[in-house]
């Protein structure tokens, strides 16, 4: 009886240690930050960026530009060899919604720990951090994922090395740690409408569908995984359309749609010399694309002495290339 007492009561030191690590995150705290370094997380530098950091001090990390393609962060901490012998003598803490906004130097801050522990005793020490409530990220072999959740919102944070004992040794105090952080991307890119309309056929209705789906708002981004989409034009005013597009991680790309009028078109070719009618009227040699009402045509080419005549019948929105083409036939025999 007495053994099963003492396990049962372990386990419950267990259970009230681990419930006060996941509700320090929900309170804030004094901080007294000595920020020694800066780092910036931005699309445009996914490999991140880098500072040295002595026990005892703190690196300030923010957001440089958009982060809305951003799952997360991932810090990363490499110690110097010599760190094997003072292992279990540094705490590492992150901290977000600071307040007032910290800066470089000795900062009196109030904010809220979103991650913090005795630091690992191993060459490299990563940590990828979410900042979005749906992130996919997991805590794996090589890579720790708090439970918290920091939104772009509650930046900048700061990361503190402090030491756990009051007295630290000269030579733990001249350690430096390299610290590294960069963004976490989703597999999502971002795509903008932008309409031409022609001259003498404005503000008709149509409709925009991205994937089957009708884009309601067209002056908005919409967010879509990267990879191939379709884009799809309807009207009964200008040419419907239909074409597929490419969006690519963290990119937004402009799909211009260049609206048309449904007037039908006809183009001609033919062979040099010969003389074409359309419905009894010369067509200008320059051959550009002819205007005509929906309906039958008729198409008349004069080749020397040689006539031919063919029917077109012409529906709205659509183009036609009528082509006449000269070919000699060589057949062989014994």
């Amino acid at each position: 009886m007495a053994r099963f007492a003492v396990r049962f009561a372990a386990r419950s030191l267990i259970c009230v240690a681990l419930i006060s690590i996941f509700a320090q995150g929900l309170r804030a705290e004094d901080l007294r930050a000595s920020i020694s370094g800066v780092l910036k997380l931005s699309e445009s530098a996914v490999e991140g960026s880098s500072v040295w950091l002595r026990p005892g001090n703190s690196v300030l990390i923010h957001i440089d530009g958009d982060s809305r393609f951003f799952t997360g962060m991932e810090i990363r901490i490499s110690a110097p060899n010599t760190w094997f012998a003072h292992q279990g003598s540094l705490d590492l803490a992150v901290f977000a919604d600071l307040s007032p906004e910290p800066k470089e130097g000795i900062n009196e801050l109030v904010g809220r720990r979103v991650a913090s522990e005795l630091l690992p005793g191993r060459v490299q020490t990563v940590y990828q951090i979410p900042m979005r409530q749906i992130h996919g990220l997991r805590t794996g072999p090589y890579s720790t994922v708090p439970s918290d959740v920091v939104m772009p919102k509650s930046f900048p944070v700061v990361l503190t090395l402090s030491q756990r004992d009051e007295e630290m040794s000269d030579e733990l105090a001249e350690m430096s740690f390299l610290v590294s952080a960069r963004p976490i991307l989703s597999d999502e890119g971002a795509v903008r409408v932008v309409i031409h309309y022609p001259e003498q056929l404005k503000g008709l209705p149509f409709t925009v569908l991205i994937n089957d789906v009708v884009v309601e708002n067209l002056s908005a981004e919409r967010i879509l995984k990267e990879g191939e989409h379709h884009l799809s034009v309807v009207s009964q005013d200008y040419r419907n359309e239909s074409r597929r597009f490419v969006v690519e991680r963290s990119r937004t790309v402009d799909l211009v749609i260049e609206l048309q009028d449904p007037t039908p078109l006809i183009i001609f070719d033919a062979p040099l010399g010969t003389q074409i009618f359309l419905n009894n009227v010369p067509v200008p040699k320059s051959r550009e694309p002819i205007s005509v009402e929906p309906g039958t045509h008729e198409a008349r080419f004069h080749v020397g002495d040689h006539t031919l005549t063919r029917v077109i019948t012409v529906q709205r929105g659509r183009t036609y290339r009528v082509s006449l083409t000269m070919d000699v036939d060589i057949d062989e025999s014994e």
